[in-house]
């Protein structure tokens, strides 16, 4: 009997120690080291596609992780008796590829960058924490509040190219601090932006002024108010904005204390910039303004923008006034429908009418003006005048046509660099003042052609 209680607790005992050793070794298995040897939590993500989007997220939707990739392939021909000939091409306009996840449910951070044409080049990067009453607050590299049209991302354009005052008064993106306040019919935006880091170039220029000259790399408080009276229909909406932006010289230009408006003619296959003032120097300080109208009803959408530029010198040298505006409107052929982004205040991916798709047929006029007195700077204008045709394929495919024909005055010489007309010789000229053709002869003018086929997942 002695034996036998021995043998019972005998295997009790050995029972338990096996038991023991499945629960340590159960734990160990849901036990995991990063490669700092801490050991960390871990939450399994389930993995869906959202239109188009490989998504991964965790059941209590609290962290989520997805790729951003986009490719835009572009080609673009030029037809017209120019002074300057043009080179037909293509490239690879944009290639990005961005890592952006949400963790914890009030924080999110996205880190973007550009390899087109073999040039790496830093996007967005950034933190960003979203408050319960609609605040968000933003640090890192972005884009500043202002202008609607700079601010929506590439994928989501109407024509190729965004029209030349955005592309030169449009800020894009700069390191700083910004918030953002949404409540129904109220969007404000407002942030202190510093230097330029997503260009080898600029940062160079940068770090150089720094250590040669000791520059302050300079700043600007960048606003921006936006009324949606519609703000919750889906069928129509209505959008009246209002920015404006103070700046001091940045230490990335190439001179310190100086600015520079420059801008390419709505593409990016002809590297020529006609319209250029050069570098100003003595700069004290510039001023931005813009004013944003848009609408939309179902498919049809019309949108507008009029920007403007006085640049304050030193030593009594006259401000330099320039300014620009484009209005367009576009159509969705096929049944389609216009998304609007309240939280952000802007147009975003569209619905398409049709299976196969849907086709959108778009018209724009921009003008520019960077002359600011014949006693003054006079960088050139010109006006363009682009035809759109886009094929929405699905969430992932769309192919863009435009045709736009371009005219620019006798002053936009790209610094004095390209001919703008003949002289009194009958010689080709740079300069402006030596040319004798009469008022709305002089100064380049060309037709253009472009494609574009994008990919985005």
């Amino acid at each position: 009997m002695k034996r036998l209680k021995l043998i019972v607790v005998g295997s009790l005992v050995m029972t338990a120690m096996a038991s023991g050793s499945l629960l340590k070794a159960q734990s160990d298995d849901t036990v995991r080291y990063n490669q700092y040897g801490v050991r960390v939590n871990r939450t399994p993500l389930f993995v869906e596609e959202r239109n188009g989007i490989l998504v991964f997220e965790s059941k209590d939707q609290k962290h989520k992780v997805w790729y951003d990739v986009r490719v835009q392939f572009d080609g673009a021909m030029f037809f017209g008796d120019t002074y300057n000939e043009i080179g037909d091409g293509t490239s690879i306009r944009r290639a990005r590829f961005a890592v952006k996840t949400q963790f914890k449910k009030n924080w999110y951070a996205e880190f973007d960058m550009d390899i087109a044409n073999s040039e790496l080049e830093l996007k967005d990067a950034y933190l960003q924490y979203t408050c319960k009453n609609g605040l968000e607050l933003k640090a890192g590299n972005f884009k500043e509040g202002f202008s609607m049209e700079s601010t929506t991302t590439s994928r989501y354009l109407t024509f190729l190219e965004r029209p030349m005052a955005v592309n030169t008064f449009g800020p894009s993106r700069h390191t700083g601090l910004a918030a953002t306040y949404n409540y129904k019919w109220l969007l404000a935006i407002g942030g202190i932006h510093f230097q330029a880091v997503d260009d080898l170039e600029e940062r160079t220029f940068s770090k150089n002024n720094n250590k040669d000259f000791g520059t302050d790399e300079g700043y600007s408080l960048t606003g921006k108010l936006v009324f949606m009276p519609f703000y919750n229909d889906f069928n129509k909406g209505l959008h009246f904005g209002v920015a404006g932006s103070y700046r001091t010289p940045k230490s990335d230009a190439e001179v310190p204390g100086t600015l520079r408006y420059s801008t390419r003619s709505l593409t990016s296959i002809n590297r020529k910039k006609y319209i250029d003032t050069d570098l100003i120097g003595k700069i004290d300080y510039a001023k931005l303004g813009g004013l944003e109208l848009a609408g939309y009803y179902k498919n049809l959408r019309v949108q507008g923008e009029y920007l403007m530029s006085n640049v304050y010198r030193k030593e009594e040298l006259p401000t330099e006034n320039f300014n620009g505006f484009y209005v367009f409107g576009s159509y969705l052929l096929f049944g389609g429908k216009y998304n609007y982004n309240v939280g952000e205040g802007e147009f975003t991916q569209v619905s398409r009418g049709k299976s196969w798709g849907d086709v959108e047929l778009a018209l724009r006029y921009d003008y520019l003006s960077l002359n600011s007195g014949m006693d003054k700077i006079m960088g050139g204008s010109g006006e363009g005048i682009t035809i759109g045709l886009n094929y929405h394929a699905n969430n992932n495919v769309k192919i863009m046509l435009n045709y736009a024909y371009l005219n620019h005055d006798r002053y936009a010489s790209g610094k004095n660099k390209l001919f703008v007309g003949y002289d009194e010789n009958g010689a080709l000229t740079r300069n402006p003042k030596l040319v004798v053709d009469p008022d709305g002869k002089a100064g380049e003018k060309f037709h253009m052609l472009s494609i574009r086929f994008e990919v985005d997942f």
